[in-house]
């Protein structure tokens, strides 16, 4: 078989899924510029948590009860988000990477919401 055409189920799950890789691989970048003193500690958690969201997605794209793992999902948007107000306030990210990167996940946040809205509505296998 050639390829597999995604389903009405699928798309938007890689839609969400890209956002959040280019995000991830947007803040990868940024933190290897913070200066050593907040790089392993910091850092290492903003890419932590944006890996995290990453990998969640991914699960969640491939499985039929994907409920808790889109709850996961919003709780590293959310975390996220928290990690990146206080890179602004540590001065390790500028105002307009961080109006940037919460835009980013805004609308991750609102992909992941829509999406676990349908999955709520749908029955359990």
């Amino acid at each position: 078989m050639a390829g597999r055409t995604p389903g009405k189920d699928t798309e938007p799950a890689a839609v969400v899924v890209q956002r959040a890789y280019d995000l991830t691989l947007w803040l990868v970048r940024k933190v290897e510029k913070f200066p050593r003193s907040f790089r392993f500690s910091v850092g290492d958690r903003v890419i932590a948590r944006g890996l995290d969201l990453l990998e969640t997605l991914v699960e969640a794209a491939y499985t039929a009860d994907r409920r808790a793992l889109l709850e996961r999902a919003n709780r590293a948007v959310s975390g996220l988000r928290y990690l990146l107000r206080l890179a602004v306030d540590l001065k390790l990210l500028s105002a307009d990477s961080h109006e940037f990167a919460s835009g980013r996940l805004e609308e991750i946040g609102r992909m992941v919401g829509g999406w676990r809205r349908a999955a709520s509505q749908r029955p359990q296998p």
